[in-house]
């Protein structure tokens, strides 16, 4: 159930949100639930497509953004983006025992790693009002400045999916279901 929040397709979507829509499908090869759900506001969909975009061109590696995107859709306990982007990691070869720590919220066995996702967690958690040892944690592990700001774009992005698959309910699709997640309850 989507709460009522079509799974827009091309045909079905607002006119305004097809070129995000196809720009989508011709990148993956099909049109995630996240993206259809999201064409209901074009807007959102541009916004979100955008990020996404501009995420790719920060100083951060292939691995530290899924890295970062990972992290906050764990944080954000995201069913939907957690099971994505452990499929695209896998698919942009991040080693497995780092989106395994990810999901399971352990510790990362690479330090420099470490140290970036428990950045992004303050981030996350603080909403931005870190503290010089937050920040110089991450500068210690071999991060620079610019970093520091690369990481609110990945916070940005996953933050308007997170809370568009809670609000719409967002059905996890097929390609991501062997990567399937659920919050580990704590005893």
């Amino acid at each position: 159930m989507t709460k009522n929040f079509p799974v827009h397709t091309l045909e079905t979507a607002p006119e305004a949100a097809r070129p995000v829509m196809e720009t989508v499908q011709q990148a993956f090869g099909f049109i995630p639930n996240l993206i259809g759900i999201m064409s209901s506001s074009p807007a959102l969909a541009e916004a979100y497509l955008v990020i996404s975009g501009i995420f790719d061109k920060t100083g951060l590696t292939p691995v530290e953004r899924q890295v970062v995107l990972l992290t906050v859709s764990r944080f954000h306990e995201c069913r939907y983006c957690v099971a994505a982007h452990s499929a695209i990691s896998a698919m942009q070869k991040v080693p497995d025992d780092v989106v395994r720590a990810i999901r399971e919220d352990q510790s990362i066995p690479d330090p420099k790693l470490q140290a970036l996702r428990e950045f992004v967690h303050r981030v996350v958690e603080k909403r931005g009002w870190l503290s010089e040892e937050d920040i110089q944690g991450l500068l210690s592990a071999g991060y620079e400045q610019s970093h520091v700001m690369d990481v609110l774009v990945g916070v940005a992005q996953k933050t308007l999916s997170n809370f568009t698959n809670h609000i719409a309910e967002t059905p996890l699709d097929d390609v991501f279901a062997s990567h399937a997640w659920e919050r580990m309850h704590m005893v």
